[in-house]
């Protein structure tokens, strides 16, 4: 089934761009958002200055020392504490998205298969991908997977396939280079807004499913138990009235891209009516 999505939905991408060459390397370029290389090359050069700045100063050896090694150690401790008390998804716990899992990762084109983890968040409905010792691994909150006892399996899928993205991309790797440029306000978050896109782009693309990349969004919106009520065309326009210099600003310092932009840029790249009243009739 996902094997035909794909086949659909490479017709859709090639529709895209009339005449488009569609080997691997230009179907990613496609999928790739406009800005992530351009936000990328810009955070580069401001960190590569900064190291430079700091590695000539004698202070700056502490700083930089300090600016690496705490977050590292940091993250070190948060990460062994997630592998030793989450539960990891294999083929003996929770099977079925394990193997889903496995095979989107197979299809994304990833080498090795990333530990997955599922952990209690308090409430909580996200997911992130992260780097342990050279080891990747995906954290699904259990708030988001929890979503499988609701028949939302595909919008499972494309929470995971857009961590899944963060991995292929190196975005982790990235980050941690360009973490001087990450300090200066505006620079580092354009960058991030941008790799979120890509992700939701690939994401709905390898699971051939962009009414469930949608869902997925609207979920981040309201929450899993709403999320089918939500009129989609309302909340849109609702959030285009949204005006002002603090609303503007909110937007450029935020490393996610607002939520109904995300939406509308997946619409956009599929050409798909998945803008719809509701994700599903209420009656359904």
């Amino acid at each position: 089934m996902l094997g035909m999505k794909l086949h659909f939905f490479e017709g859709l991408l090639r529709e895209r761009r009339c005449q488009y060459p569609m080997n691997g390397v230009e179907k990613e370029k496609l999928l790739l958002h406009r800005n992530e290389k351009s936000y990328f090359t810009i955070c580069a050069i401001v960190s590569v200055i900064g190291y430079l700045y700091l590695i000539i100063s004698i202070v700056g050896i502490a700083v930089l020392a300090v600016l690496f090694l705490l977050p590292l150690f940091y993250h070190a401790i948060s990460m062994a504490t997630i592998r030793k008390n989450g539960v990891r998804l294999t083929a003996r716990q929770f099977p079925e998205v394990y193997e889903r899992t496995k095979d989107l990762a197979v299809r994304m084109g990833l080498t090795v298969m990333p530990d997955v983890y599922v952990l209690e968040s308090g409430g909580q409905l996200n997911a992130f991908a992260t780097r342990f010792f050279g080891r990747n691994m995906v954290v699904l909150y259990s708030d988001m997977f929890d979503l499988i006892n609701s028949g939302a399996n595909d919008e499972l899928d494309y929470v995971i396939a857009h961590e899944l993205a963060h991995i292929k991309r190196n975005h982790i790797g990235k980050h941690l280079f360009i973490l001087p440029a990450m300090w200066i306000p505006f620079v580092g978050e354009a960058y991030s807004r941008a790799c979120e896109y890509t992700c939701d782009r690939m994401a709905a693309y390898y699971t051939g499913n962009p009414e469930a990349a949608i869902n997925g969004l609207t979920i981040l919106a309201i929450g899993k138990a709403l999320y089918r009520q939500v009129d989609r065309e309302e909340y849109l326009h609702q959030t285009q009235q949204e005006r002002g210099f603090f609303v503007w600003l909110a937007e450029k310092l935020s490393t996610h891209p607002a939520l109904p932009n995300r939406m509308q840029e997946i619409h956009f790249l599929f050409r798909e009516q998945v803008i719809s009243k509701t994700a599903y009739p209420l009656n359904g």
